[in-house]
């Protein structure tokens, strides 16, 4: 027992070991507290949280794992963000999440953890918890659903919603049928089975080395999963015997690897922030400029909705995430490890692409470029994102005049007015939609097309904004724009008719207009978040701008576990 960080609490024969032994005698064995690895289950299932819904079972296969290799398993409830239900936005609480994980797992008498999560926040924020608290960790993403059809179509979560719901405002769709696709979407257990936030967080938790390999992309439903789970468990028990902790995995090889899958993926954009947030917590020098230095070159092989046609399960019997890998493994930083101890590479050479539609080779890529693309300019000093792979072509380089929305109720409440001054060649800005203006950055920087134009066979206009957009979202959407406009940012300033220029091969975004002479509208400033108590006012007074993570600034830093003072 001595040595285990748990022996802490349990060795000894006094008042206080007494008393932590004997609450826990529930069950357990004789010699659970005699030397045997006790692993947290930090598990993120919630009937709420629907896409992780099924992660219990996940649990009980990781439990029966970490018991095999002579752990005791105990079963952590965390925050669960279910991306779908929480009102404003699940993004405000990413960070309380991690906070709350990070404090229980430096709280309690554990060795080692087991981070489950699948949608799309989860994944990130017990990342995030893991490096700021520096104990043996490891991850098991839930996996995505199987395929859903409607009227003999396969469908993609979030992606046709959007599509389907489009066709409805022009009139090409009736209502009806739109509400008929409803039940056909979510056909199983599991997140969003397109290349989505959460299926591309899922990857690149794997790609940074912080899963079993070989795991992620999974199906949720699949009984390979459930194996893997198991197979976890063990390793786990492994990782706390060799005290192999995420501070050896996380390195900076490991983020470039990770930019390089995003690009080769086709990810979410989201993946940018939510990468940043985990590098600020594991002391890594990770910047906005990586992405497009690293991916800006690296071909996009995976054709999946949103930037193609297929979904997380072809990608999954296609050969998976080593499939895609291997095509780019000249790319790839080969000294970057994984939770065992080897190298991410050293699996890639036997790795194989089954369907060469889903996942293109490199000499035939879907897109030569495809990596996220950085943004400068006097409407964007510190930055802004876009992907091109999921942008129309003709408007990566466009100039046009602004329609400037002060919020997202001024949007709703205007977008479809018959009268408003609007073309195909206006570019939409939606403003006070950052970390700190609506709170919590939604994802609402994809608007719709105002319905005149989508009638007149419109689908796609540039949209600028300073919150975010779904990674099952597509369009020429320019987002993340920093400093956002409730932070005084120059987007605050941009005034209707302004004309706007976006060269995404230039990367650069400018309004022509001298904005140092304006004032913000009294309009936006009126709608800005000004919350007075709770989570919202700390997190309003502290959250950091999207081009270093939109972490909170006083969890920036591995602090590394220290375990609390008694308190008997």
């Amino acid at each position: 027992m001595a040595g285990r960080r748990s022996a802490q609490w349990y060795a000894g024969d006094d008042r206080n070991s007494y008393i932590h032994r004997a609450w826990m005698r529930r069950g357990l064995p004789a010699d659970a507290f005699d030397g045997r690895p006790h692993i947290a289950i930090a598990n993120t299932a919630s009937d709420l949280t629907p896409c992780n819904a099924h992660l219990d079972e996940v649990a009980r296969s990781v439990a029966n794992g970490v018991y095999e290799a002579g752990g005791i398993p105990l079963d952590l409830p965390v925050v669960s963000l279910g991306e779908t239900q929480v009102r404003p936005t699940a993004m405000l609480w990413r960070n309380m999440a991690a906070m709350a994980t990070e404090e229980m797992l430096r709280a309690n008498p554990i060795d080692g953890v087991v981070l489950l999560g699948g949608c799309d926040k989860t994944i990130p924020a017990l990342l995030m918890a893991a490096c700021s608290v520096d104990l043996p960790a490891v991850v098991v993403p839930g996996g995505p659903m199987l395929t859903g059809t409607f009227r003999g179509v396969p469908l993609g979560c979030g992606t046709d919603v959007w599509k389907l719901s489009e066709e409805v405002r022009a009139g090409t769709l009736s209502e009806r049928a739109f509400l008929d696709s409803e039940s056909s979407m979510i056909r199983s257990k599991g997140h969003c089975n397109t290349m989505g936030t959460a299926s591309t967080m899922g990857l690149l938790a794997e790609v940074l080395g912080m899963t079993l390999p070989g795991i992620a992309g999974i199906p949720a439903a699949d009984s390979r999963l459930l194996a893997a789970s198991h197979a976890t468990g063990v390793l786990a028990v492994d990782l706390v015997n060799r005290d192999h902790r995420p501070s050896a995995v996380l390195t900076r090889g490991s983020f470039h690897n990770a930019i390089v899958a995003l690009a080769a993926l086709g990810g979410s954009t989201n993946a940018v922030v939510h990468l940043l947030a985990i590098a600020g917590r594991a002391g890594i020098d990770l910047t906005l400029d990586d992405f497009d230095r690293i991916g800006a070159e690296v071909p996009l092989l995976v054709d999946l909705q949103p930037a193609g046609r297929f979904l997380m399960e072809d990608f999954h019997r296609a050969g998976g995430l080593h499939a895609v890998l291997a095509q780019v493994a000249d790319r790839l930083d080969p000294a970057a490890i994984t939770v065992t101890g080897r190298p991410l590479v050293e699996p890639l050479p036997a790795a194989q692409v089954w369907d060469a539609e889903v996942i293109r080779s490199r000499a035939e890529p879907l897109q030569p470029h495809a990596g996220i693309a950085v943004l400068r300019g006097n409407l964007a000093p510190d930055g802004a994102v876009i992907k091109p792979a999921a942008a129309s072509p003709h408007l990566l380089r466009h100039r046009g005049p602004a329609v400037v929305f002060d919020s997202v109720e001024d949007l709703h409440a205007r977008l479809d007015d018959p009268a408003l001054d609007i073309t195909a060649e206006s570019v939409i800005v939606l403003r006070g939609c950052g970390p700190k203006g609506y709170p919590g950055m939604p994802e609402v920087a994809n608007t719709p097309i105002p319905a005149k134009l989508l009638a007149e066979g419109v689908r796609d206009m540039v949209r600028i904004c300073d919150g975010r957009m779904s990674g099952t979202a597509y369009g020429t959407v320019v987002l993340h724009v920093s400093p956002e406009a409730a932070a005084d940012g120059p987007l605050s300033r941009v005034r209707t008719g302004d004309m706007i220029v976006l060269d995404v091969p230039a990367r650069t975004l400018h309004v022509e207009a001298d904005l140092d002479t304006r004032d913000p509208s009294p309009e936006f400033l009126a709608a800005l978040a000004r919350p007075k108590r709770g989570w919202e006012r700390l997190y309003v007074d502290t959250v950091r701008q999207a081009d270093t993570g939109a972490d909170l600034d006083f969890l920036l830093g591995a602090s590394g576990d220290k375990v609390p003072r008694e308190s008997h």
